[in-house]
């Protein structure tokens, strides 16, 4: 990561407390023809929209849009700064045991070896080499995801600021200077409904196309080991999906402590799959992608000069953003590997990727209405019941620390008028 992570400032500001006292608990719409409804749209289609969810639910194919141009416009991914680096010759990889360069990549990338979580399902490019004695490993921070299966190559996934997220591989048995090489072929998956209709990241489970921070913990996992202590609650992971959905299921697969004496050393770098990790990487991934997708709506209409409302779109990247919809997390889980020490968590239901970089470079007008929404709940001037489980402790607490760590918030956050 560049400079000082949003990951170090976040994580002194909401710290890991995955208990069910710090969560109780945290919009979709059907293809029209432009990605949102236009000022111009009826109020009943407005309604129906803001109902579903103006980003969700909406798919057009915006990647050769003139003012997204995906596949040309330069980027500023970490991946790509790491590229220009190599091609600068400030940085080597160094290639160590079956896993090649993955172990010098990660820590170039500052990727931590804790966040390691592992999927054993074949939904990736390189499926047939996946199996539950062969998984696929996933490591990430705030802006990138590295995947790596033994026998074969190094998948990235790097969030650009404005482009969405951009695709590479590094092959391992390269004779010459082993550098990423960009892919754009892996936008046949990644960029869908699932991905929120943008160049984005996926978190998949069995019979569910999308994973996020609202889905109930006893239909996440799939296909994934889960390391950790999970207590009474229920989840999907770990189990043979030839026995899944058998009679009886499973009885045990939960609380594993690692995966020692389940996987062979030379299938991953760690001996866990941590359940912190997974919970961050769910609630994560679809974060990146809706301000990636509001993003690229300011973006399109500037361009189009078609006036689109933001402000539904916003709602829906809010709630997310202030876990309003969040699956209630039945009690305390703790993890098995040292991840939250390595990453940034929540004490108070307010995404740390709000000092991302992404965030910080949304256009303005789509920033305006996100800051616009994010003010009028903190500030108890939406009195919809959702919002009733935002205690006032916890939305006083978020103003407070918003005032005091991002420097261009609007002045009705300071000075507590309505916006």
């Amino acid at each position: 990561m560049r400079g000082r992570s949003p990951f170090l400032v976040a994580a002194s500001l909401f710290v890991l407390v995955w208990t069910a006292a710090a969560h109780s608990s945290i919009g979709r719409e059907s293809i029209q023809g432009h990605r949102l409804v236009p000022a111009r749209k009826s109020a009943k289609a407005a309604q129906s929209a803001a109902d579903r969810g103006q980003l969700s639910g909406t798919f057009v194919n915006l990647l050769a849009h003139p003012a997204i141009d995906y596949g040309s416009r330069p980027t500023r991914d970490p991946v790509s700064d790491l590229i220009r680096r190599m091609q600068n010759d400030r940085v080597e990889l160094e290639s160590e045991g079956p896993s090649g360069y993955l172990r010098s990549l990660l820590q170039t990338l500052n990727v931590p070896i804790e966040s390691q979580i592992v999927v054993f399902t074949p939904d990736s490019v390189q499926g047939y080499r996946i199996n539950m004695r062969n998984p696929r490993t996933i490591f990430f921070n705030d802006s990138v995801a590295v995947g790596w299966v033994r026998g074969g190559f190094i998948e990235l996934a790097s969030q650009d600021p404005a482009q969405g997220v951009i695709f590479y591989s590094l092959d391992h048995g390269l004779a010459t200077r082993a550098v990423p090489r960009r892919r754009n072929d892996c936008l046949s998956c990644h960029n869908s409904y699932s991905s929120v209709g943008v160049a984005g990241m996926l978190a998949h489970s069995i019979l569910q196309f999308s994973v996020d921070h609202r889905l109930p913990f006893d239909e996440r996992w799939g296909g994934w080991f889960v390391t950790g202590r999970t207590g009474s609650i229920r989840h999907m992971g770990n189990a043979d999906p030839d026995k899944l959905f058998g009679s009886p299921r499973p009885t045990d697969t939960f609380n594993w402590p690692s995966l020692a004496d389940r996987l062979d050393e030379s299938a991953s770098l760690s001996r866990h799959s941590d359940v912190a990790a997974l919970m961050v990487f769910d609630h994560q991934m679809h974060m990146m992608n809706l301000l990636t997708r509001i993003g690229w709506e300011a973006r399109t209409a500037a361009y189009d000069k078609t006036p689109v409302d933001l402000r539904d779109a916003a709602i829906e990247v809010v709630d997310y953003m202030l876990f309003v919809e969040e699956a209630p997390l039945p009690g305390p889980v703790q993890s098995s590997s040292g991840f939250p020490a390595r990453f940034a968590a929540l004490k108070y239901p307010c995404s740390y990727l709000i000092y991302s970089s992404q965030f910080a470079e949304l256009p303005p007008p789509a920033k305006a209405a996100v800051y616009e929404r994010l003010w009028q709940v903190l500030s108890g001037q939406v009195k919809d019941p959702k919002y009733t489980r935002l205690s006032v402790e916890d939305r006083t607490a978020i103003v407070e620390i918003l005032r005091g760590t991002i420097h261009d918030l609007p002045g009705y956050f300071l000075t507590g008028r309505s916006a």
